[in-house]
C-alpha cells in the first residue's frame, strides 16, 4: 500500500477524499448507528490518528478539542455501562477530506461520529466551522475516577440568559413551559431549513442581558480556534435581528430547550429524553427529557453551512475560475 509521509494509505484515501463540492459534506448524522463514509479512527495506526489530531487542535480551540475528546469518553465508558461497546465507543468516529488541502483554494474536512459533527470550510484565512453538533448521553459520567462532564457551558449559558429575563420578555421567549423529548430544528439532514423568526426580540435587552445573550452563542463558537472574535463581533452586530424562542422550564435542572437565531447565526441547545444509553446513568427510555442527554447544533444561515455561499462568491470572482 502506498504511502504519504505517515498519512493516509493510498487505499484509505481512496474511500476518505471527496471533492469540495461533494454531497458528502451534507450526509452527517449524529445517530450512532448511522452508515458513515470515510475512515474511521479504528481503521487508523497511531501515528495516523495523531496526525488527526493534530488536524483537530490546528481547528479547534482548547475548549473545542477538550469537548471532543470528552464527548468520545463518554460515548466509550457509557458504552461500557450497557455492555454494547460495539456500538459505543471512542473510535467509532469518521475522517473525511473535501477537496485538496491548500493555502489558497477551498478545502474542508468533516469528522463525526455519534454526538460528534464537526464539519470545517476553508478558503485562504477564511472559515466556516458549521454546521456543528455537539451532544452527550450522559452529560456527566465518573470515568477511572474523575467525573467528566461535557455540553454543560451552552445549558448554563442558556438558562443563565433565561433568569435574567423580565417577567414580559419571558412570556414572548418562553412558547410552552413543557418540551417534548426532542425539539431540535436545525439537527442532521436539515440544511438550508427555512425557519420563521419566533419568540423574544432581542432588540430592547439591556446590555447585561445581551452579554448573557451572547454567552449563548460563545458557548458554541468559542470551540473554533480562528475566527471566534470576527464571529462574535458579526453576531453582536445583528442582535437587533436576533430571537430566542425556548420551551420548557427555566430552574438550575430544568429540562428546555432553546434556540437563538439571527441572519449570522443559529444555535440550539436541547435537553432530549433518555435514549439507546439510558441505563448507564440509570433512567429508563421513556422517562422525560433530562439535561442528562443533551443535543446542540450551530448552523450558518443563509446559506453558508459549509462555507457554501463563501464558495459560490468565489467562483464567481476568481479569474481562474471564471
Amino acid at each position: 500500500m502506498g504511502r504519504h509521509r505517515g498519512g493516509l494509505s493510498d487505499e484509505q484515501k481512496a474511500s476518505t477524499q471527496f471533492t469540495v463540492h461533494s454531497t458528502e459534506w451534507r450526509l452527517w448524522s449524529n445517530v450512532d448507528a448511522y452508515d458513515r463514509q470515510g475512515v474511521s479512527l479504528a481503521d487508523l495506526s497511531d501515528d495516523q490518528k495523531a496526525l488527526g489530531t493534530a488536524l483537530l487542535k490546528a481547528a479547534l480551540s482548547a475548549d473545542g478539542l477538550e469537548t471532543t475528546e470528552k464527548i468520545r469518553r463518554i460515548n466509550q465508558a457509557a458504552g461500557e455501562a450497557i455492555g454494547n461497546t460495539n456500538a459505543f465507543n471512542e473510535d467509532a468516529f469518521y475522517w473525511t477530506v473535501l477537496g485538496t488541502p491548500s493555502d489558497t483554494e477551498p478545502w474542508g474536512f468533516q469528522f463525526d461520529g455519534h454526538h460528534l459533527v464537526v464539519n470545517y470550510f476553508v478558503l485562504g484565512d477564511q472559515v466556516v466551522m458549521s454546521p456543528c453538533f455537539r451532544g452527550s448521553e450522559p452529560t456527566s459520567m465518573d470515568i477511572d475516577g474523575e467525573t467528566v462532564t461535557v455540553c454543560h457551558e451552552e445549558v448554563a449559558a442558556s438558562l443563565a440568559f433565561v433568569s435574567s429575563l423580565t417577567e414580559a420578555q419571558r412570556k414572548a421567549a418562553i412558547a410552552s413551559s413543557t418540551k417534548s423529548n426532542e425539539s431540535m430544528k436545525a439537527g442532521a439532514f436539515s440544511d438550508n431549513t427555512v425557519q420563521a423568526y419566533e419568540g423574544l426580540r432581542c432588540n430592547k435587552l439591556t446590555a447585561a442581558q445581551k452579554k448573557k445573550l451572547l454567552g449563548v452563542v460563545e458557548a458554541f463558537v468559542g470551540r473554533a480556534k480562528s475566527d471566534a472574535e470576527v464571529r462574535m463581533a458579526e453576531v453582536g452586530k445583528h442582535l437587533a435581528d436576533t430571537y430566542v424562542t425556548w420551551a420548557g422550564g427555566i430552574e438550575g435542572d430544568s429540562a428546555f430547550s432553546v434556540r437563538v437565531h439571527s441572519p449570522v447565526v443559529w444555535v440550539e441547545v436541547d435537553c432530549q429524553g433518555p435514549g439507546p444509553l439510558a441505563d448507564a446513568y440509570g433512567a429508563s427510555q421513556g422517562d422525560g427529557p433530562t439535561q442528562k442527554h443533551v443535543h446542540s447544533v450551530i448552523r450558518t444561515p443563509n446559506g453558508n453551512d459549509y462555507g457554501k455561499e463563501l464558495l459560490r462568491q468565489h467562483y464567481l470572482t476568481s479569474p481562474h475560475h471564471r
